[in-house]
């Protein structure tokens, strides 16, 4: 199977380790150092304190590829629309394109039986023509479940979990998609297939869409966060608001935000990306997480005021950073 990766960060990097491992053939598009070590040594991947390399085809770009039977983009939301719209050439009849990304993604009102009528998410989809580059029958929903971290160019380490989920936009489990489950399982992953992966999106979704804008805006660690009341108050009305909105759309989560909230709390002190993101001074991924579900709020006449202030909140501090920068 002739894959090519986009993005050689955490995610990216980790699944193209795997799959190198596993002696796919795998081409990763990456730049500056990174592009320089993947040509130089492969991508490293390290586990239980010990770190392996493994071959694969570097590229600064897909102009001289052939259409791909996987393409697996792995990127945050603010750089996931230019590659769409790149990839075009590399999509065959029987192409699949694996979104790794967190947050809603552009079609995930398709095949959902309560979606709303006008299925444009503009905070992600400002022109209303991804699937005009990508059809959503070629798409492969992913969820994931594990941390990774890009502790230099081209060297990733995994640091807990193993589990990505999959599925179709349209709930089928297609032979195409069992082949790419098929294909993660080889290199190591333990995969999920999913007939409901806008729930499964909607569940990662409930952690991310308040944590992270909240760390970015405090500067604060997950357990600072949590243990504030007052904080942790906030975030659950906020993620009641988005327990809402999933029953209205068909996406019902049976887990409560104490719940997950508790749960969270047990990871301990750690850095949400976001909060890496900021301190890195990069450009932050809240349309995906928050913005989109202000808008789904919005498209279905549902007052929000938690959800609508933290995606104030977190827009003011975005807009702050790009003019500083």
């Amino acid at each position: 199977m002739k894959v090519c990766i986009y993005g050689a960060g955490a995610i990216g990097g980790l699944i193209a380790a795997r799959l190198g491992a596993a002696g796919e053939t795998v081409t990763v598009i990456g730049r500056g150092d990174t592009l320089q070590s993947l040509q130089q040594n492969g991508v490293g991947l390290t586990e239980h304190d010990q770190t392996r390399f493994y071959p694969v085809t570097a590229a600064s770009s897909a102009d001289n590829l052939d259409a791909q039977d996987l393409i697996v983009i792995a990127v945050k939301q603010p750089s996931m629309n230019p590659i769409i719209k790149r990839i075009k050439p590399l999509i065959g009849e029987h192409t699949r394109v694996l979104l790794a990304m967190n947050g809603v993604p552009w079609w995930f009102f398709d095949g959902l039986p309560n979606a709303p009528q006008d299925a444009v998410l503009r905070t992600i989809d400002p022109d209303g023509d991804l699937r005009n580059y990508v059809p959503s029958h070629q798409i492969i929903g992913c969820v994931v479940h594990l941390a990774a971290a890009a502790v230099s160019p081209g060297i990733i380490r995994l640091n807990m979990g193993n589990n990505l989920i999959i599925g179709e936009p349209s709930g089928e489990l297609s032979e195409s998609t069992l082949q790419v489950a098929d294909l993660l399982q080889r290199g190591g992953f333990n995969i999920e297939v999913s007939k409901e992966i806008q729930r499964d999106i909607w569940h990662k979704l409930l952690g991310n869409m308040t944590m992270n804008p909240v760390s970015a805006l405090t500067r604060a660690t997950a357990d600072h966060i949590l243990d504030d009341p007052l904080v942790n108050q906030f975030c659950c009305k906020a993620m009641h608001e988005a327990l809402e909105i999933g029953n209205l759309i068909g996406c019902v989560v049976e887990q409560t935000p104490e719940e997950r909230n508790t749960t969270t709390r047990k990871l301990g002190a750690f850095k949400t990306s976001m909060l890496q993101d900021i301190e890195a001074g990069r450009p932050l991924e809240y349309m995906a997480l928050i913005g989109v579900v202000y808008e789904i709020a919005q498209k279905l006449s549902k007052e929000v005021p938690y959800i609508a202030a933290l995606y104030g909140l977190i827009r003011q501090l975005d807009n702050s950073q790009q003019r500083t920068d």
